[in-house]
């Protein structure tokens, strides 16, 4: 099956990590490590903030939102990364390469939207502390949470129509990990300046349109914060934000490399990549958990139920 009547390839070639068995085989157990780690610690968040009523605020539920993004994130990716470090013959199918584009757009694109949605939850908090309860309601988190999916589903199904209308003919060899619609263009014997510019601007408008509200909120939370006169209301304030800050700079970090600089086959493109997809998902819940006090209250008071539990 082709995508269209002229195009000549039905799979496409990943050229992977590395050529050398040897070192695949050591990659293998390093990314079966971080997918596993990334699927335990998210499913503990989720499962943590679900158990425990004194994290049923809009903050935790934005939380467990992101926790389970990045299971999806992860499981998009890394399976077939998994797969293909104990395989010869690295390919993968040009639907299956775009299914692949469309599922990284969709859960990218929803992170980086919920990312902007917590960090005006994280304002409206320390900036309007009395009136954090009217301004963050459940419909509103709500909303903003069906909005964050329904913004990243149509940028994503805007762009796998650019990859749906490539035409593929002689070139077949991926030279990354995985498919994403930079490594797709090169192949292409379509012209794809279009194509390029529209991907463009996609990523400047969901990455900037998301990270400049990020930068406002911040900023106003900065200001917020060095007005205080308790100095451990202030530690308070940083700690809760620093948590998020991080996560928003490894995200938006890597993924604006990726997709703004043009690409270049080189160790850039997979590293960036593997940022992004692969560890960010994995660091979440230990960032989250391990800079955040009610969490690890959380996790104590589960502790002792169990321990409870075991004892009856």
């Amino acid at each position: 099956m082709t995508l269209r009547n002229h195009s000549t390839i039905s799979k496409f070639v990943l050229t992977g990590l590395s050529d050398d068995p040897h070192f695949q085989s050591l990659l293998f157990v390093l990314f079966l490590g971080i997918y596993l780690l990334t699927l335990m610690g998210n499913l503990m968040l989720l499962l943590l903030i679900r158990a425990d009523s004194c994290l049923h605020t809009p903050m935790y539920f934005f939380l467990s939102n992101l926790s389970f993004l990045d299971l999806c994130f992860s499981s998009v990716t890394v399976p077939k990364l998994l797969k293909d470090l104990l395989s010869e013959k690295k390919t993968i199918s040009v639907e299956g390469c775009l299914a692949q584009v469309f599922f990284v757009f969709l859960t990218a694109g929803n992170e980086a939207c919920l990312l902007s949605v917590m960090a005006y939850d994280r304002y409206a908090a320390i900036c309007h502390p009395l009136l954090y309860g009217q301004v963050m309601s459940n419909q509103l988190c709500v909303r903003l949470v069906w909005g964050s999916w329904s913004l990243a589903s149509l940028n994503a199904l805007v762009i796998v129509l650019l990859g749906v209308d490539l035409d593929f003919c002689d070139a077949h060899t991926i030279h990354h990990y995985t498919c994403e619609l930079p490594s797709l263009f090169p192949l292409s014997c379509s012209a794809v300046s279009m194509n390029v510019s529209i991907l463009s601007f996609s990523t400047l408008l969901l990455g900037l349109g998301n990270f400049l509200p990020i930068f406002f909120s911040y900023a106003r939370i900065i200001r917020n914060i060095l007005n205080m006169s308790s100095t451990t209301g202030r530690s308070k304030a940083f700690s809760t934000c620093s948590s998020h800050l991080i996560a928003v700079i490894l995200f938006f970090g890597s993924g604006l490399i990726r997709y703004l600089l043009p690409p270049s086959s080189s160790c850039l493109d997979l590293l960036s990549s593997l940022q992004y997809s692969v560890v960010t998902p994995m660091l979440n819940p230990l960032i989250y958990s391990l800079k955040n006090k009610e969490v690890k209250t959380a996790v104590r008071r589960s502790l002792e139920k169990y321990l409870q539990y075991l004892r009856w």
